[in-house]
C-alpha cells in the first residue's frame, strides 16, 4: 500500500469532496473509498478535472447517498436498489456511490442475478480490468491509503489491460467488457494481456446477449478516443467486429488499387476515421470516416487496365445505411447525416481533378447543404497515400475547391437553397392541381439557377417561368 494524501490535494475538487466523504464516513462509521476510473485518471493526471467521481463504501449505499446528498446541498437522489448503488446529481460533478458487492450472473444475461455485500477487495475482483481496479480509502485515519491488490498500477505503468481474475470469467458475467477492452486501449494507449485476447477470441459470442443500444454506445466511446483505429482493430482482431459491425469486419484484407488510398480497404477505412479525429472531435464525422466506403465489398470488380474498381459505392453504401442505421440504433439525425456524406464523399474529389465550373460548384454547395463543411472534412481525412507529394497536390486541389465555393455569389443562400417560387403560385400560373408536374416545375427553375441561366431571385424565376409557359409543356 502507498499514500498518495499529496496527490489528491493537487486536484482541487477531488480533495475538496474527499474530505466531505471522509469526515461523513467517519460521522456514521462507514468504510467508504474512491474507486474506477476516478481513481485510475488521478494517478495517469491529477490535475485533470474529476467529471465522474465513483465511491464505494462498506454499508447501505442508498442511506449514505442521501446523507452525502443533504451535506452538499442536493435535494434528491436516484436510488437503483436492485443493485445497491445511488446517484447524486451534483452540480459539479456526477456521484456514484455503491455498496461493496459480489455478483452472479445467468448465463443468458449480463445484469446480475443475485447480489451480496461485502467488503472492498472483494468488490474489486469483479471489476472489469486490475486498472480500474484500484480504491483509495478514505476512512479518516487512512486517508489517501491505495489498495491495489490486483497490481492495477503497475499495469498502468506498463500500458497492461489485463482482467483481475480469470478473464474467461470477468467476460463472461458481462460480454460488453470485451468492447471495453477495445475502448480503454484506444483510449489509454493500452495494449491487451495475451490471455485476455485468447479469452475474448474463445467467448465471442456472448456479445450477443448485449442490448444493440449499449454496443452502439460503446463503438462511439471508442470513435470518440483520440486515435479510434486502436480500438476498432483491436475488435477486428478479437473477431468482435464480425458481430459489432459486419459490414466494416469483411473490409479487412480486401485489397484496392493504390492512389490516394492505403491498399487494403479496411486499414485504409482506420487511418480515414484517425486523420477525421485529427480534424474535429465530432464522433458523427468520424462514423461517417467508418462507413464511407462502406459498398466496396460489394463494389468490387477487379479491371483488366484499372485494377479494382468500386463503381457506385457511394451510391449503394448511401442506400445501404438505411438498413445498418436502423440495426444499430443510430438516431434519425445521426442516419441522414451519414447517408448524405457516404453518398456524396466522391463529389469534392471528382471536382478537384479537373476544371471546377461555377455551376458543378453551386450544385455541390446544394447537394452538401449543412453539412458541406464536414463534407470537405471527410475528402480531406480520405487521402491516405503514403507519397507525400501527392498529398500536397490532393490538399491543394481541395484547397482550389474551396477557394472556389467560397467566391460563389450569396453561398449561404445556397446551402439551403430551393425554388424561390412556391407551389401554390406555380399551380396559379399553369393552373395545375397539386401533384407531380408542380415538382417538375420547381426542378426546373433549380436547374436553371444552378446551371446560371437564371439570377437565384424570385423576379428572375417568375420571368423564366413565363417563358416556360409559352411552351405549352405543363398546360
Amino acid at each position: 500500500m502507498a499514500i498518495i494524501k499529496d496527490i489528491i490535494k493537487v486536484n482541487e475538487r477531488l480533495y475538496r469532496l474527499s474530505k466531505e466523504i471522509s469526515k461523513l464516513s467517519d460521522d456514521i462509521n462507514v468504510p467508504t473509498f474512491l474507486v474506477g476510473g476516478c481513481v485510475r485518471d488521478l494517478l495517469m493526471d491529477p490535475q485533470k478535472d474529476a467529471t465522474d467521481i465513483d465511491i464505494m463504501i462498506e454499508g447501505d449505499a442508498i442511506d449514505y447517498a442521501k446523507k452525502l446528498a443533504k451535506k452538499l446541498g442536493v435535494k434528491t437522489i436516484v436510488p437503483f436498489p436492485e443493485f445497491f448503488t445511488a446517484r447524486i446529481p451534483y452540480k459539479e460533478c456526477q456521484i456514484e456511490v455503491a455498496s461493496a458487492r459480489l455478483e452472479s450472473y445467468a448465463k443468458d444475461s449480463r445484469k446480475p442475478e443475485s447480489v451480496d455485500i461485502t467488503d472492498v477487495t472483494n468488490d474489486l475482483k469483479r471489476r472489469d480490468f486490475t486498472i480500474n481496479a484500484i480504491a483509495i480509502s478514505l476512512v479518516k485515519n487512512e486517508f489517501g491509503t491505495l489498495i491495489d491488490p490486483f497490481n492495477g498500477i503497475q499495469h498502468l505503468k506498463s500500458k497492461l489491460l489485463i482482467t483481475p481474475v480469470n478473464p474467461d470469467t470477468t467476460f463472461k458475467e458481462d460480454p460488453l467488457r470485451m468492447m471495453r477492452a477495445a475502448y480503454f486501449a484506444s483510449k489509454l494507449s493500452m495494449n491487451l494481456d495475451k490471455k485476455c485476447l485468447k479469452s475474448i477470441k474463445s467467448n465471442v459470442d456472448r456479445i450477443k446477449i448485449v442490448s444493440q443500444e449499449r454496443i452502439t454506445n460503446e463503438l462511439f466511446k471508442i470513435l470518440g478516443t483520440p486515435k479510434p483505429s486502436v480500438g476498432l482493430i483491436m475488435l477486428q482482431e478479437t473477431d468482435l467486429l464480425k458481430y459489432v459491425f459486419p459490414e466494416i469486419a469483411v473490409m479487412y484484407g480486401l485489397e484496392q488499387t493504390s492512389e490516394w488510398h492505403h491498399k487494403d480497404i479496411f486499414f485504409h477505412t482506420m487511418e480515414v476515421v484517425d486523420n477525421a479525429a485529427k480534424l474535429s472531435n465530432d464522433t458523427n464525422l468520424r462514423l461517417a470516416a467508418l462507413v464511407h466506403d462502406i459498398a466496396k465489398p460489394k463494389t468490387r470488380r477487379l479491371h483488366s487496365k484499372k485494377g479494382y474498381t468500386f463503381y457506385g459505392h457511394d451510391d449503394l453504401g448511401s442506400r445501404m445505411l438505411e438498413e445498418i442505421s436502423k440495426r444499430m440504433k443510430f438516431s434519425n439525425k445521426t442516419k441522414n447525416y451519414i447517408q448524405k456524406l457516404t453518398a456524396l464523399h466522391l463529389r469534392p474529389i471528382s471536382l478537384a481533378k479537373k476544371e471546377v465550373t461555377d455551376s458543378a460548384i453551386r450544385r455541390l454547395i446544394v447537394d452538401g447543404g449543412e453539412h458541406l463543411d464536414d463534407l470537405m472534412l471527410l475528402c480531406r481525412a480520405d487521402i491516405t497515400t503514403k507519397n507525400p507529394d501527392n498529398v500536397k497536390k490532393y490538399l491543394s486541389n481541395f484547397d482550389r475547391v474551396e477557394k472556389r465555393m467560397n467566391e460563389v455569389d450569396k453561398l449561404d443562400e445556397l446551402r439551403s437553397f430551393q425554388s424561390p417560387v412556391k407551389g401554390d403560385e406555380i399551380m396559379k400560373m399553369f393552373n395545375l392541381s397539386a401533384g407531380k408536374k408542380i415538382g417538375a416545375i420547381k426542378s426546373l427553375i433549380e436547374e436553371a439557377i444552378l446551371d446560371g441561366e437564371i439570377g437565384n431571385s424570385h423576379k428572375e424565376a417568375i420571368k423564366f417561368l413565363n417563358v416556360l409557359k409559352k411552351t405549352d409543356k405543363f398546360s
